[in-house]
């Protein structure tokens, strides 16, 4: 019987907006990180059977199909194809699912996940410029103002009561937990360095430590006069990308290359397309459930930050440790550059479990219209 192993994983610095990878193109950007597996393994690229890219904002340069323009633009055969996936954040941990399936049936015997945004080139909301994506059947049943993730977090901390202070300290957290990964080179061996105009980018640029309670308590709530959430208890506007080589067992021993952890489990689910951000809740439960574990099993959480609200949601429903939560921080320190983000969540989870000896690590993602896919890595 096939399985479907992770033999490596690499990713971008994240950029800030506007800042150090703002001037490269995403599929340059898709490019750089397909590079690194090579260079990291030594695979020929002859041999990837297929690389499924995540990417949200697939439009202008994120469009005609950005995965195989990636592959093209690393001097890859043009045997090798390549396909994009749009499950909104959950768009690159969606690919590693794909993949990890192809695998299994096999379909594949390798094959490269990942993703990339480039949201300072492509702005949010970019896709929709010409006409509305809800039509008349989805305004008949949910009305016809569109889903807005800003008041989704928001009604998800008045549900679970979850006040500003606890926000922002969560917010602040991230930001420490972050510096300290990037102070201790936790992140080394999976940041590939980019180099624009002479200079090498090697480090996460939105990481800012040395916050307090009382500075981000001075800022205006984003979304609702009245509301908890603001600029710093959420994820950032970001660049990057991120990309894991998978292959069977046997092809990895064929290969020569040693496998890192094995996809156990793996499952996705549909919400509420508003508050649409309790995804992770149903999600985990589902992908427990298929696995055999139980929470407890499970070392270490990588809870995507769209929203500080989603994530001390999801912690208070199943009475997780913080501390097991995102320990290196999340995308409201690092960024959240949508269609790279589930992939860059797991090479960073993935490494930490490496790093720690941890056997099982799971991963969940809230996504737009209310969807959300969870992961359970196992280290071999």
């Amino acid at each position: 019987m096939n399985d479907a192993v992770i033999v490596a994983a690499v990713r971008t610095p994240v950029g800030k907006r506007n800042g150090s990878l703002s001037s490269i193109h995403p599929a340059d950007l898709s490019a750089h990180v397909l590079d690194q597996i090579v260079e990291r393994t030594g695979i020929d690229p002859g041999t990837v059977d297929d690389v499924v890219w995540g990417c949200v904002s697939q439009v202008g340069e994120q469009t005609f199909d950005i995965a195989r323009t990636a592959v093209l633009s690393a001097g890859w055969p043009e045997s090798v194809p390549g396909t994009t996936v749009d499950r909104q954040c959950g768009s690159s941990q969606q690919a590693v699912h794909f993949a990890a399936a192809g695998l299994i049936s096999g379909q594949y015997d390798v094959v490269v996940a990942g993703g990339v945004e480039s949201m300072s080139r492509i702005p949010m909301g970019s896709a929709q410029t010409n006409g509305s994506p809800l039509g008349r059947r989805y305004r008949e049943r949910y009305g016809d103002e569109f889903p807005n993730q800003g008041i989704g977090a928001e009604m998800i901390a008045d549900k679970w009561a979850i006040s500003r202070t606890q926000l922002d300290e969560f917010a602040l957290a991230s930001h420490e937990r972050a510096a300290r990964a990037t102070a201790a080179g936790y992140f080394d061996a999976e940041i590939a360095p980019v180099v624009v105009d002479g200079v090498k980018v090697t480090t996460d640029e939105g990481i800012r430590a040395g916050g307090t309670v009382e500075k981000l308590a001075s800022l205006k709530p984003a979304f609702r006069e009245d509301g908890r959430i603001t600029a710093a208890n959420a994820s950032q506007i970001s660049d990057g990308s991120a990309a894991l080589l998978m292959m069977t067992s046997a092809a990895a021993t064929a290969a020569g290359l040693t496998p890192l952890a094995r996809v156990h489990t793996a499952a996705v689910v549909g919400s509420a397309p508003m508050p649409m951000l309790t995804g992770p809740i149903p999600a985990t439960h589902k992908v427990l459930a298929k696995s055999g574990l139980k929470i407890d099993d499970i070392g270490v959480f990588e809870v995507n930050e769209a929203f500080a609200s989603v994530v001390l949601a999801w912690a208070s429903e199943f009475d997780v440790d913080l501390a097991t939560v995102n320990p290196r921080g999340g995308a409201i320190a690092l960024g959240h550059p949508l269609g790279g983000s589930g992939a860059r969540l797991m090479t960073t989870m993935l490494h930490h479990m490496r790093a720690e000896n941890i056997r099982y690590g799971l991963q969940t993602m809230c996504e737009g219209g209310g969807q959300a896919n969870a992961t359970i890595l196992e280290l071999l």
